[in-house]
């Protein structure tokens, strides 16, 4: 018989597969502990957007606080690497074993190459990998140099204007001919060959695949990454096609991996992993990266926690409901609110440009809050908090932060905070 489970359990196994159940450690955080964070998360997603930080490094802090960002740096970019770019759930830094997996059934047609010419393809292609034969990582620009290659700049698609050479590099990036060794401070990543980046991993060292078994490992991953969920859920988060993530759930139910459940108010068909754990209650606090892996399935997210999240970067601002850059505020086993946040590095302040309150949300919702906007400007090197009056939560957030330290200063209907840096 089916396991019957309540929804606060299920999210309580989300939260714990996750690593957002329990607080942050008390003592430093060393490579070991961030290692241990990103093997149970599988992938972080990657995107150029900073206008809080790199969406790459906010999910470790939500999950460990003040943290050293270089430790990432080292994971990706120095051997050996605990962390690889590869397609997964959009751009994201990958467990180097679902590499090769994930080369089998990811297959993205959108980076133009295909549509050029067969010859201008394949030569510039062997000029590519020529050059990363005997030199150092470079960029598309480095590359487009040293090959000598020339052609006129395009203007006719906006923000995807690649030139021959960033095509066919993205074309043998997706086929795990090359990799990005590194990225540049301007976030440009630098192309090496695979069996330079993961040596022996590279697609033709290791011959043919079991593409049934690579399946198989993606979606157990995958469950342990949620730790409950549906077949949606686990094709999501890798991108990897429904179809074939059904059949690989029905084996993995036949070998003991997975369970099927039912939860109350959740009726889909849905599956634990049999690693899952159910805590008795959750205890953590995170401010969550709209490119954290918790709110990746908007139909989850919302018929887990019931809270409808919407990205709105890319909506017209005076169509916007909540602001540019808005994260989400968990507070144990529910989101609580949430709030458009922004770096002023120039500055050297963190600015809550607006905060909302989720209905239902708890008393202590503006005190947890005060403390996390502070925790984060202190872990991004900013001196004060910021908060702007716009929100239903936005006053009572300025009265905590008041409350918080007592050398709080007024501008206007601004609330300011100083920060003890670390």
């Amino acid at each position: 018989m089916e396991a019957t489970l309540s929804l606060d359990q299920a999210r309580r196994i989300a939260l714990a597969a996750q690593g957002l159940d329990k607080g942050r450690p008390a003592g430093p955080v060393t490579s070991r502990t961030v290692g241990r964070t990103f093997a149970r998360l599988q992938l972080v997603q990657i995107d150029s957007v900073n206008v809080v930080s790199r969406s790459h490094f906010l999910p470790f802090f939500s999950r460990l606080g003040n943290y050293d960002r270089s430790i990432l740096q080292r994971m990706s970019a120095t051997h050996p690497r605990r962390m690889i770019e590869y397609w997964a759930h959009e751009a994201s830094y990958i467990r180097p074993e679902h590499f090769r997996d994930l080369v089998l059934w990811q297959k993205r047609k959108w980076v133009g190459a295909s549509a050029m010419e067969p010859d201008l393809r394949e030569g510039v292609a062997g000029k590519i990998l020529a050059a990363l034969s005997t030199g150092r990582p470079m960029t598309a620009a480095q590359l487009t140099a040293r090959i000598g290659h020339v052609e006129d700049r395009r203007t006719d698609n906006w923000g995807w204007n690649w030139n021959a050479v960033k095509r066919v590099l993205e074309h043998l990036f997706e086929e795990g001919l090359v990799s990005a060794a590194s990225r540049t401070d301007q976030f440009e990543r630098r192309y090496a060959l695979t069996a330079r980046v993961l040596p022996g991993r590279d697609a033709e060292r290791e011959g043919p695949h079991d593409r049934d078994a690579a399946m198989h490992r993606l979606v157990d991953a995958a469950a342990q990454a949620h730790g409950i969920g549906t077949v949606r859920c686990f094709a999501d988060y890798f991108r990897i096609p429904g179809k074939a993530v059904a059949v690989s759930v029905d084996h993995l139910v036949r070998s003991g991996r997975l369970e099927p459940v039912t939860v109350a108010g959740w009726d889909r068909e849905l599956f634990r992993h049999v690693d899952a754990r159910v805590p008795r209650k959750a205890a953590g606090r995170a401010l969550l990266s709209p490119f954290d892996s918790l709110v990746f399935e908007r139909r989850r997210l919302e018929e887990l926690f019931g809270f409808h999240y919407r990205i709105e970067i890319y909506t017209p601002e005076p169509k916007r409901r909540f602001g540019y850059y808005v994260l989400p505020f968990l507070l144990r086993d529910r989101i609580v609110a949430r709030v458009d946040l922004k770096a002023d590095r120039a500055a050297g302040r963190l600015l809550v440009k607006s905060a909302h309150a989720e209905p239902n949300a708890p008393l202590d919702t503006a005190v947890e809050l005060a403390a996390e906007l502070k925790l984060m400007a202190g872990w991004l090197g900013l001196g004060e908090v910021v908060v702007h009056p716009a929100g239903d939560l936005a006053a009572v957030l300025a009265a905590a932060i008041r409350g918080d330290d007592g050398g709080i200063r007024s501008q206007g209907t601004e609330a300011t905070w100083p920060v003890s840096l670390p």
